[in-house]
């Protein structure tokens, strides 16, 4: 058997490092994100130690960013994403042009000549997809207005990029005196094109196969995913998620030029449509998850720490540009569309940082002699260190932002109005991290979903006094306005627990779907209030073994309720049966019986 297993060894070295950083990160209060990145910068080439596979390691990313955007599209519509294209295309592209134009000029200060800066501030102008949806998902804003608009402005974006590489060869072949067209492309070859050809060329292939998707894909893709799901195999369906997720994907790239991340986005959005799309959410969300994290890794083994010494000032101006020109560029740009304030921090905290088209742009670049190497390690170091900044970018935001609204309130015309239906679900989500409980002897229910829900349902028509736990801010809001009292936020943060009234609370109900997620709260709550009842749901036997091992109360197994309730239905029929039977069966003659 051979040993030289440099995939293995990849992949085995950069999720056990990535576990490590990401579980000390997480210890520390700090994102995870940053542990994964210091596990790539451990197995990089600039560290001593043990050097993963660099080309190995990009192309597992890239499956990442391949089922991310796959993720993303399931729970998107054609019409949500024509909802945000008033802002979405001209915000992306205005955003581009401001971006470009500061890495352009710092080019020139460095010294670069002209198409060597212009390329460097392309590089510098594209945010990175996984970094961008990983901060909407842990924000749960995928579901927002400005989530939607960011995601918009993401596809644009990547419109963009895909039509800049494309022409990148043809620009390098008229600089260098040859005829101008790209190698790769065997149509732009055969026909002689030029620029403007490669151009609508290019327009033409993406249209066809959006077109395509919207058209035939709408159809064929549910369809497809229904007919595995009646063959009753749950590890085909999963299997067939994964080949439409990717083969869509691969196909785009290779028959459209299409990026792989819109290919498995457009995949992603045609599924959606069908009835089972969120089985086929959830049937690959760990592939994503482990994905991502090698996307995160691969990021950091292309850290050079050298650069910090190297070139502080120039690197140093290169983040500026990312973190606050980018940021800035895209405030005012929103702001201009009249949006809120609250949807204009959120796409400039979003967009402040770069990542995989950079890379791939600033590596093209190079190898196409349009752009000097010492300009890559910028966008590289750019790059690591604006996606470990951007959760601080975020956070700062949200702390400036009555300030900034104080400030722009002062100077706005009276005809405008800025507490738009968004702003005013932002200030009802605020006072949600405020707001506790003065209810005692009152029962908890920790997450909303569908067991959650039928239960709370149940008590409220008995008239007992509930109070929701829930961290999702669309169906708190929702439940709220009925007049039930709700907690948004994490049920296994003691703080949410304390609004909750667990002290006075007489019984708990986790009706959270994660047995790892129920144990943290019974942690909180059993030391809070050690007497408290506490009812929580098991998906399997092994989960209910777990939670019996903490001391709970009451553990409801979806197995054994599932059966009972087949035996109750099985007996009630049964009973039907003998009583009908009984009914119409002719009485015996008296005289029978002696």
């Amino acid at each position: 058997m051979p040993h030289d297993t440099p995939l293995i060894a990849t992949i085995v070295v950069g999720l056990c490092l990535a576990f490590l950083f990401g579980a000390i990160a997480n210890r520390l209060r700090i994102s995870p994100l940053v542990g994964y990145l210091l596990a790539g910068v451990l197995c990089g080439p600039y560290t001593p130690g043990f050097v993963a596979d660099q080309e190995l390691t990009l192309q597992l990313a890239e499956i990442g960013v391949i089922l991310l955007m796959f993720g993303v599209g399931l729970h998107f519509s054609v019409k949500e994403l024509l909802s945000v294209k008033a802002i979405a295309v001209p915000g992306a592209l205005a955003q581009i042009f401001a971006a470009t134009a500061l890495g352009t000029g710092l080019g020139l200060i460095i010294g670069w000549d002209l198409t060597g800066s212009v390329t460097f501030g392309l590089a510098l102008s594209t945010a990175s997809t996984v970094v961008l949806l990983r901060a909407m998902q842990e924000r749960r804003l995928m579901e927002t207005d400005r989530g939607r608009i960011a995601v918009g402005w993401l596809i644009v974006e990547d419109l963009v990029m895909v039509l800049t590489l494309v022409l990148m060869p043809a620009i390098a072949g008229l600089l260098h005196g040859s005829s101008g067209t790209v190698p790769s492309d065997p149509i732009a070859s055969y026909l002689g094109l030029g620029i403007t050809g490669i151009i609508v060329l290019t327009l033409i292939k993406i249209a066809l196969f959006i077109a395509l998707m919207l058209v035939v894909g709408k159809r064929v893709v549910p369809w497809v995913l229904e007919v595995i799901s009646a063959s009753g195999s749950r590890e085909l369906f999963r299997l067939g998620v994964l080949a439409i997720a990717l083969g869509v994907a691969f196909g785009a790239a290779n028959l459209f030029g299409v990026s792989l991340a819109l290919g498995a986005f457009f995949a992603g959005m045609v599924m959606s449509e069908s009835e089972l799309s969120h089985q086929a959410a959830e049937e690959s969300l760990p592939l994503r998850d482990a994905f991502a994290v090698l996307f995160f890794v691969s990021v950091g083994m292309l850290f050079d720490p050298m650069v910090l010494i190297n070139n502080p000032l120039s690197l140093l101006a290169t983040l500026l540009i990312i973190m606050i020109g980018k940021s800035a560029a895209a405030f005012f740009i929103v702001r201009a569309f009249k949006h809120p304030t609250g949807t204009a921090l959120t796409i400039s905290a979003s967009l402040a940082q770069i990542g995989e088209f950079s890379f791939i742009l600033a590596s093209l670049g190079v190898s196409l002699k349009l752009m000097p190497k010492e300009a890559q390690d910028l966008v590289l170091a750019g790059a690591i260190l604006s996606i470990l900044f951007n959760p601080l970018v975020f956070i700062g935001f949200e702390k400036l932002r009555p300030f900034i609204e104080r400030k722009l309130g002062a100077k706005q015309s009276p005809d405008v109005t800025e507490l738009t239906i968004e702003d005013d679900e932002y200030h009802t989500i605020k006072s949600f991290s405020a707001y506790a409980t003065s209810l005692t002897g009152h029962t908890i229910i920790a997450g909303y979903g569908e067991v959650g829900s039928r239960v709370a349902e149940k008590l409220l028509a008995e008239q007992c006094p509930i109070v929701v736990i829930e961290n999702a801010e669309k169906p708190a809001i929702e439940l709220r306005e009925t007049g039930v009292e709700v907690i948004l936020g994490n049920a296994a943060e003691k703080e949410t627990l304390t609004r909750a009234g667990l002290a006075d609370a007489q019984c708990l109900i986790l009706a959270l779907p994660y047995a790892f997620e129920t144990a943290r709260v019974i942690a909180q709550a059993s030391q809070k209030n050690p007497g408290l009842h506490i009812i929580a749901r098991a998906e399997s036997v092994v989960e209910a073994d777990y939670l019996r091992d903490l001391g709970i109360g009451t553990i409801i197994l979806a197995e054994e309720e599932i059966a009972r309730g087949i035996l109750e239905k099985i007996a009630e029929n049964n009973a039907g049966k003998q009583k009908k039977q009984t009914e119409t069966s002719p009485e015996e003659p008296l005289s029978s019986i002696n």
